[in-house]
């Protein structure tokens, strides 16, 4: 009878760890992104997006000049206009991190000519 009981502990104890790494083999690690890669925040940038998932939790990295160069967060109007918004998130640290929340976010440097330029970006993060 112990020699049953023992062998049922041990079996509840090996799905437990089972169960364990199968919920941990679907967690991700979210991503750190430098936006523009090497070149960073920079002219021609609209293109860098393409071939990348972004997932909620993960990090854009702006990397510029501040003299130069700003990041605003605007709406999908402000994007296409290429105009900070009511309500645009302005940064001018010239090393800005920002977490990505779920859906659509656009990105643009309010510069005069910049973002005309190619500098701005589109993302939609996913559901990590």
């Amino acid at each position: 009878m112990a020699c049953k009981q023992g062998s049922a502990s041990l079996i509840s104890m090996a799905m437990v760890v089972a169960m364990a790494l199968v919920l941990q083999s679907g967690t991700t690690l979210a991503a750190t992104y430098v936006v523009g890669d090497n070149a960073g925040w920079t002219y021609n940038v609209t293109n860098w997006t393409y071939g990348k998932l972004f997932r909620v939790g993960d990090t854009l990295v702006f990397n510029y000049n501040p003299l130069l160069h700003n990041v605003v967060e605007v709406d999908e109007g402000g994007y296409s206009r290429c105009l900070p918004t009511t309500g645009s998130k302005f940064y001018f640290s010239g090393n800005d991190h920002i977490k990505l929340a779920k859906g659509p976010k656009y990105f643009i440097c309010s510069f005069p000519g910049h973002c005309e330029a190619g500098m701005k970006i589109a993302v939609s993060a996913i559901a990590a």
